[in-house]
């Protein structure tokens, strides 16, 4: 095994500090020894509090062959790009989610990671939530017998603004790429078709941007199985974060809008306080997702969710959207593709 893991995070937003801080001081075998943005400022400014060197040049970080492994934080749409840039110069991926923004990105930079034998994980944090974790393990060792109806919903306690939105790739590709992903992780099959609707009921601005605010994604399954992805920017109340898995022989529900495990009662009622953003709830699921792709790296084995899983989600993505924008059931794989290409 090895010692150490010499990283650097590309991006600073909001997931590159996170990751960033907890490759400083919290991943076990992980050094990080220098972070990349290029606003000066901003790179200067988390190298200083983390005590590591800062640069605005991505490519001169990975021709440094001190750098065993970067993390890839920045805009989707520069995921492609960096991704097979460091794969060329041999450097071990961590990218956030999406792997890219179309699947014939996808199979490009798959097919660099391959030709160049580095290993790469994709951010999809919440398979390292200890309750999906738990729940996943119930599921296999049969506790309800055999999957046959997933159930998810992600509701955001509010919207990103327009700029976001233009870029972020739409709902289904942003926000319910999550479920997407758990729904093949925790039912133990792929998704053959989507039927997805949108619409949006809040946020006018998102007419403009050609997305919705409300969506939801009926699937299939190869397994026989079936489902339903919910996807909202419109719960004031919270961060509201649901999974269920039904069973032959029982079902399992993963989430809770609790935030404390405190409950006031009084003459008025009783009342919780509410889960009030995901870096709230999914803290700790970002930093197991860490440990997971630093310590395997440390023994050379192959990350649990990597490039192909990745494309597989975008994929169940791409045609939810398609489905959204021609009202017609999608069938995913090369059929989406093809439809991609003619819908742009």
């Amino acid at each position: 095994m090895r010692e150490q893991i010499r990283c650097a995070v590309f991006g600073l937003g909001r997931l590159g500090y996170w990751h960033a801080e907890n490759l400083a001081g919290k991943v076990k075998g992980a050094k990080l020894s220098v972070v990349v943005d290029p606003q000066e400022k901003i790179a200067e400014k988390v190298a200083h509090e983390l005590g590591v060197q800062w640069s605005t040049s991505s490519q001169s970080i990975l021709e440094d062959s001190e750098i065993d492994a970067v993390i890839i934080a920045v805009p989707t749409a520069f995921h492609a790009d960096m991704i097979k840039l460091a794969a060329q110069h041999g450097k071990h991926i961590f990218v956030e989610k999406p792997l890219t923004q179309t699947l014939e990105e996808a199979d490009e930079v798959i097919d660099v990671i391959r030709e160049n034998g580095i290993f790469c994980q994709v951010g999809f944090m919440r398979r390292f939530d200890p309750a999906y974790a738990e729940a996943k393990r119930r599921i296999d060792a049969g506790d309800i017998g055999k999957p046959i109806y997933f159930k998810s919903i992600s509701r955001d306690p509010g919207s990103p603004p327009a700029e976001f939105i233009q870029k972020s790739g739409g709902i289904f590709l942003d926000l319910s790429i999550h479920d997407y992903d758990l729904a093949r992780f925790l039912m133990g099959a792929e998704v053959e078709s989507v039927h997805a609707h949108g619409t949006v009921l809040l946020h006018p601005f998102m007419k403009e941007c050609g997305d919705a605010d409300q969506a939801l994604a009926y699937l299939t399954f190869d397994s026989g199985a079936a489902g339903d992805v919910e996807g909202s920017r419109n719960a004031m109340y919270g961060y509201d974060i649901f999974t269920e898995v039904v069973g032959t022989e029982g079902s399992i529900r993963i989430g809770s809008l609790r935030h404390h495990d405190v409950q006031l009662l009084t003459d008025k009622g009783s009342v919780h306080d509410i889960v009030p953003h995901f870096p709230v709830r999914f803290k700790e699921s970002y930093l197991l997702e860490m440990n997971h792709f630093i310590d395997c790296l440390r023994k050379e084995e192959k990350p649990s969710v990597t490039e192909i899983d990745g494309k597989k989600a975008l994929e169940i993505s791409m045609a939810a959207k398609i489905s959204w924008k021609t009202g017609q059931r999608v069938h995913v794989g090369e059929k989406v593709k093809q439809t991609w290409r003619n819908e742009s």
